[in-house]
């Protein structure tokens, strides 16, 4: 493998090592290793993707099955329990995998997520409420260990496509397929497995159906559980790991404005996309109320699938003109299609199929911007030993932003007098946040070098130059791998 000199230096750091191990050991490590991490994040994103969407193909059913039980409030408090749990995941876990390592960091998420799993699942109630309830609460217990998810498997996807200089340079494509790209597709076969299940009740309502949807989102987690175990964390983090005496003011009087940038950027994105996500077979539902709860639910899958080559654009994009620069451009053409829709809904909406073809690339643009970029402009714009806390803050706010919108969606559409002037209004609002948005990024957002070591190496440059002692930091990989199945 061609090793450039930052990298070969990474190797035989002391602290990246522990001891002066072979080489090859090291390398042979560091690759399964990281090989490893780039999978595992996105299948469990993935998982977050399909566990985040299937409530939004359920509501239908619910109201069916359970009229005395669900209401607006209840709905939005259904889609925002597991926001919600994500926003608090996003911060506590942000501060572990930096203090306490990326493996140790998921390991505890993944185990929150499979409880919260299960208790939704198993939902009971004295009335419908109280099952309503029960499932609001276990949602927010699952949407606290994915919280988790996110700044572990940003920070890990990008540290390991940092290991070599040919797999850097396609950086940005390997991060949105592991990030991004994951979600989505599991937003996808969140409405494949419903319809499946669907038609295996013959189309009928059934409480069977929501109990396996919700169900199966735990075969994932699972899977990937041993995996995890075996993993150690990234050469990045092994050599410029901070455990103890934390310099939180001096890095934040360094990096408060992308702090600022990435994080406004991810509320921005996050207001817009989660409830045109979350809510796509609802809008479907009110533009053409004569369709059946399967053809809802199958034009919101055909919707979401227009997210997926959004992605790859975007991941392309990101290596040929730049972080912030795609983000920049993915907002402003997101918010000139959301105005065009906006002001020609009427014309639009009597070709149904044209309709749902705009609506997805609507949603195709915000992911070719944004949607790829926030992951990895909040992991490259921040140093690996405060990664964590960073990108777990971003994420947070964007998934403040993500739950206030879907808390606003439809009493914004209720406050018109008709349902095509209530969805015009959405679509005004969301794309004046895209526009927004892009202004952000384009100011606030760095143009960072590529190479994390770079970034790494300044700030620790900056903390000895303010009197810091950094002889103490990393960890050792002899000590790590005790705990794995690897053998030196």
């Amino acid at each position: 493998m061609d090793l450039s000199p930052a990298i070969e230096g990474k190797d035989s750091y002391p602290d990246a090592t522990g001891e002066q191990l072979p080489e090859a050991t090291v390398q042979k490590i560091t690759r399964i290793s990281g090989t490893l991490s780039v999978l595992v994040a996105g299948i469990a994103l993935f998982s977050d993707g399909y566990n985040a969407q299937i409530i939004g193909y359920m509501e239908p059913l619910f109201s069916d099955l359970y009229p005395h039980g669900i209401s607006k409030s209840i709905k939005t408090r259904l889609s925002n329990s597991y926001l919600i749990g994500e926003i608090f995941g996003m911060l506590f876990f942000g501060v572990i995998i930096d203090k306490l390592g990326r493996r140790t960091g998921i390991v505890f998420a993944t185990f929150f997520l499979i409880l919260g799993i299960v208790l939704a699942t198993a939902a009971h109630g004295k009335d419908q409420l109280g099952l309503f309830w029960m499932m609001i609460v276990a949602r927010g217990i699952a949407g606290f260990g994915a919280g988790g998810e996110y700044p572990v498997c940003g920070t890990n996807a990008a540290e390991a496509s940092d290991e070599s200089l040919a797999v850097r340079r396609k950086r940005g494509i390997l991060v949105a397929l592991a990030t991004d790209f994951a979600i989505d597709l599991g937003f996808v076969v969140a409405g494949v497995v419903a319809l499946i299940v669907l038609a295996c009740y013959d189309n009928k309502t059934s409480a069977g159906v929501w109990r396996i949807c919700f169900g199966l989102g735990i075969v994932l987690p699972l899977s990937v559980f041993f995996f995890r175990i075996r993993m150690v964390d990234s050469t990045q983090y092994r050599k410029h790991a901070i455990k103890t005496k934390v310099p939180y003011i001096h890095a934040l009087r360094l990096y408060w404005k992308p702090m600022l940038g990435t994080s406004l950027a991810w509320f921005c994105y996050d207001f817009v996309t989660y409830p045109f996500g979350i809510f796509s077979s609802t809008i479907i539902s009110q533009l053409n109320p004569n369709n059946t709860l399967t053809q809802n639910i199958g034009y919101g899958t055909v919707v979401n699938c227009f997210y997926l080559p959004g992605c790859i654009v975007g991941g392309l994009l990101m290596d040929k003109i730049g972080r912030k620069q795609t983000m920049t451009l993915g907002f402003f053409l997101w918010g000139i299609l959301g105005f065009i829709l906006c002001g020609a809904l009427g014309p639009i909406q009597t070709k149904f199929p044209l309709f749902v073809v705009l609506y997805g690339i609507f949603n195709s643009l915000g992911e070719m911007g944004p949607g790829v970029a926030t992951f990895l402009c909040a992991a490259e714009s921040f140093p690996t030993p405060l990664r964590g806390h960073y990108m777990g803050f971003a994420a947070a706010v964007g998934k403040a932003g993500a739950a206030i919108g879907t808390q606003v969606f439809t009493p914004i559409q209720d406050s018109f007098s008709d349902t095509q002037k209530g969805q015009q209004g959405v679509f005004l609002i969301g794309s004046a946040f895209a526009i927004v948005g892009g202004l952000i990024a384009w100011f606030f957002i760095p143009d960072k070098e590529r190479d994390l070591e770079s970034e790494d190496a300044r700030f620790r440059a900056y903390l000895e130059e303010k009197g810091f002692d950094t002889s103490f930091y990393g960890e050792s990989l002899a000590e790590q791998t005790k705990t794995t199945g690897f053998k030196l």
